[in-house]
């Protein structure tokens, strides 16, 4: 019996419609539009293909989109300078930089000068302690999405036994975080974990975010186990040409999970919707008004 497919897919689509009718709602009502500044620094193919994702998905939720396209060459003061000018702009609700930045450009620097009201990123200290804390705060996009999923079809979390694999402070830290929140028994492994396989082989909930293609087998995974597959691995198939993989073999894990998600498809689509998700919830918050429920932790 195989195990149940979830559709990431269908899931974000569904998001993107709540998110844009609670945009019309606040419209309506307040005469407010959340607005989110994307800026992309340099010409890395990937990030063009993806910046020009998340600003037609902006715009089709009914928010305001701004992008901003800086030369490669651009020095960290100027990037500095439009940041500050952003969170000093009343219009601007949430502020992304696109990673990765330029050899020239301290990253770090860069993601401490955006307001944490406006992070919707979910990478400043500031956010990261207060999602550590228990407090409201803005969370990083993919973990904000598996938890989404995982709620969907598991409901209550509590007392549930979660492995999340991998360590990064982009997924793997506050997806065990969140985890947290939900009453969870986490535990964080790595490639470094002594006998992952029995590790992962007691886990509830997997959260695979090792970024290593296919490494979670089918006998690591305790049978009935909901299987979250985070890793995006180009790799060459047998034809020669390239596919995209997970951190997990599907085929395998298939066969004794309860539900997985699929590489393409699953967590992929969850990222920028949980980016407008975020971007509302800065500019509710921005004016004293709840999220949404569901949209924010």
């Amino acid at each position: 019996m195989g195990a149940d497919i979830i559709d990431g897919k269908a899931f974000a689509a569904k998001l993107r419609g709540r998110i844009a009718e609670a945009v019309a709602d606040l419209k309506r009502g307040k005469g407010l539009v959340p607005g989110l500044a994307v800026v992309l620094v340099g010409e890395d193919p990937a990030s063009q293909v993806y910046v020009r994702n998340k600003g037609r998905q902006t715009l089709e939720a009914g928010m305001a989109s701004e992008e901003h396209r800086l030369p490669a060459t651009t020095g960290q003061a100027e990037l500095l300078a439009l940041i500050a000018r952003l969170n000093a702009d009343p219009a601007v609700h949430g502020i992304l930089v696109q990673l990765p930045l330029p050899a020239q450009i301290d990253t770090a620097a860069v993601i401490g000068a955006v307001s944490p009201e406006k992070d919707v990123d979910g990478f400043h200290v500031i956010n990261v302690g207060r999602l550590a804390t228990g407090q409201k705060a803005l969370v990083p996009c993919t973990p904000l999405g598996c938890l989404m999923l995982l709620r969907d079809r598991l409901g209550d979390l509590s007392g549930a036994n979660a492995l999340v694999l991998g360590r990064s402070n982009i997924v793997g830290k506050p997806m065990a975080q969140l985890l947290l929140g939900e009453s969870c028994t986490v535990t964080i492994a790595h490639s470094r974990t002594r006998d992952l396989a029995a590790t992962c082989a007691r886990a509830d909930i997997l959260v695979a975010a090792v970024g290593r293609p296919e490494m979670v087998k089918g006998d690591w995974i305790r049978p009935g186990a909901t299987v979250i597959d985070v890793g995006i691995n180009r790799v060459e198939g047998p034809d020669g040409k390239a596919r995209l993989v997970g951190d997990v073999d599907f085929a395998s894990a298939a066969e004794v999970a309860g539900a997985i998600t699929p590489v393409p498809g699953g967590v992929g689509p969850m990222t920028i919707a949980c980016l407008l998700a975020n971007t509302l919830t800065a500019a509710c918050r921005a004016n004293g008004l709840e999220a949404p429920a569901g949209l924010a932790v």
